[in-house]
């Protein structure tokens, strides 16, 4: 039997009303069927059961409020139901016979599944040890099913403290850090490294603090050791504060991250930290640890002409499927100019040391979203959706501006939210902070979700045209070239200097022509083109 823990149903989220019980205790249930309905302050969200089983217990009442990561209700798995209450008068012989066939559960004389079994995520006796509990992979973001295991922050044996993170997992759109329930010490791992974790299965499991305090007093009358035995409690490791992005270069070096010293804030290990200890220790550097053969890529013909075969998975595989999805079902047309931006960067100019005297980085990518919802105010069909049958346009009401991010772990477009309210320093704001916070592979799912128009920055990289693929459901995006030094004619004939900006459109040619795209993007460009205007549309 294994409590169903209530898992995350939305970000912020801390607690729930249970509306409606879809089941009875004693049905038998399926994987996947509707067991609860419940009431966030948002939405009205149906429960699904992990696997197929009998409800053996409803932990609330219609109408109590329920917490997140607390039982809801307990269910035994399909496999362990026969036997389960059941006397028994086998002999001590027979019994030793019967063990000697399969496993067994030593409190309930259930059979244990195997560990192929375990890895589907059936509820196992953790570790043959009764008193754990498994944790359950709670719902990671809207639509999540699974997840790749990128690393463990704990082994089987540690303590650890409530809230502690315990493991990075990558879902579809980002790289989230999973904390414990509360205080205890882990007693197995279900998965490994690289390994896909399904949503509503176990994770790890563990021995709650103050179940195992309980369990050693007990221990302390009657215990025997014997050889091998774990200790109860393990010596408690210290969490050494560093991002991904210094995890996986102190990885790549072979090094020890408890052997550099960190310089940030309590004690955090910065990359600069890292490059410092690798120029103390050059041999460490140059013994670096290879990659294991075979784990990230093997041979497919004979070794003197290698091929390396790298499998699409986490951002990168999510990605391939939205950009085919959104390139066969949708009609692009695409439509480039080109802006003359000598007059934005002199304004930038004089404007950064203000900035930065405000602690902000004042770089062209604020105006240009800044003019993007001005622009969009006049022409709020490139700021809509379509539904589904395509015989509806919903014109959106604010105007969340996406920019595409090359992150350690793939392409990714965090969104500016209402960038029509904010002003140009605050947007800056936003800038900076998405940016950094997708190289860390730390961006949230509320920054991901609820874009409506699409900035990629190709010019960042050099480039000058691109024919973009639309970020579906949004209808339109923007790729922007590179800032180029050319010759133009001035109003008067006369050959002059300007730095131009090229850029490149696509939009949903299902209600988007082109007509209404060149409109558009003149009235973008206007604002661009002559910044001042903009302070007559700002509110």
């Amino acid at each position: 039997m294994s409590d169903f823990m209530l898992p995350d149903i939305g970000e912020g989220i801390v607690e729930c009303e249970l509306v409606k019980w879809l089941v009875n205790e004693g049905d038998l249930i399926e994987e996947d069927q509707p067991v609860a309905e419940v009431m966030t302050d948002k939405a009205l969200v149906e429960i699904p059961a992990p696997y197929k089983g009998r409800i053996t217990q409803l932990y609330y009442r219609e109408g109590e409020t329920a917490k997140v990561h607390s039982p809801l209700f307990a269910l035994v798995a399909e496999g362990e139901q026969a036997g389960v209450g059941e006397e028994t008068e086998t002999s001590a012989s027979e019994t030793a016979d019967v063990s000697d066939e399969m496993p067994t559960d030593v409190v309930t004389g259930t059979e244990t599944p195997s560990a192929t079994e375990e890895r589907r995520g059936e509820v196992v006796a953790n570790s043959g040890d009764e008193e754990s509990e498994d944790f359950i992979l709670p719902d990671i973001g809207e639509g999540i099913v699974e997840c790749e295991v990128v690393e463990w922050r704990v082994s089987e044996g540690d303590e650890i403290e409530e809230d502690q993170p315990v493991i990075d997992v990558m879902t579809d759109k980002a790289l989230v850090e999973i904390t414990a329930p509360k205080a205890g010490r882990v007693t197995r791992r279900y998965y490994g490294k690289g390994d896909s974790a399904r949503v509503h299965s176990p994770l790890f499991a563990f021995i709650p603090r103050e179940r195992e305090a309980t369990g050693a007093s007990e221990d302390s009358v009657v215990s025997v050791k014997t050889p091998g035995t774990r200790p109860a409690v393990s010596q408690r490791r210290q969490r050494i504060p560093a991002s991904p992005a210094v995890r996986r270069l102190v990885r790549e070096h072979g090094l020890v991250l408890a052997d550099i010293a960190g310089t940030g804030k309590d004690g955090r290990v910065l990359k600069a930290d890292v490059l410092e200890h690798l120029e103390k220790s050059p041999a460490t550097a140059r013994g670096a640890a290879q990659p294991a053969a075979g784990k990230e890529a093997r041979p497919i013909v004979e070794r003197e002409r290698e091929a390396r075969i790298e499998p699409i998975k986490g951002m990168q595989a999510v990605m391939a499927r939205h950009m085919t999805h959104a390139a066969s079902t949708i009609p692009h047309f695409i439509y480039g100019d080109e802006v003359d931006v000598t007059e934005l960067l002199a304004l930038r100019e004089r404007l950064k040391v203000d900035a930065e005297a405000l602690g902000t980085r004042l770089t062209l990518m604020p105006f240009i979203m800044k003019a993007m919802a001005l622009a969009v105010q006049e022409y709020p069909i490139l700021n809509s959706r379509i539904n589904d049958d395509v015989t509806e346009i919903h014109y959106l009401p604010h105007c969340n501006i996406g920019m595409a991010v090359d992150s350690q772990a793939g392409l990714i477009v965090p969104n500016v939210k209402h960038v029509e309210r904010l002003t140009l320093l605050e947007v800056a704001g936003e800038v900076a902070r998405l940016t950094e916070a997708a190289r860390e592979g730390r961006v949230g799912q509320a920054d991901l979700k609820e874009g409506t128009i699409s900035i990629s920055n190709i010019g960042a990289l050099g480039g000058t045209y691109a024919a973009p693929i639309i970020n579906a459901p949004e209808v339109a995006i923007v790729a922007l070239g590179r800032v180029q030094r050319l010759p133009r004619f001035d109003e008067r004939g006369q050959v002059t200097e300007r730095a131009i900006m090229t850029v490149s459109w696509a939009g949903d040619h299902r209600i988007i022509d082109g007509g209404t795209i060149a409109r558009f993007c003149n009235r973008w460009k206007g604002y661009l083109e002559s910044p001042q205007s903009m302070l007559l549309q700002m509110g």
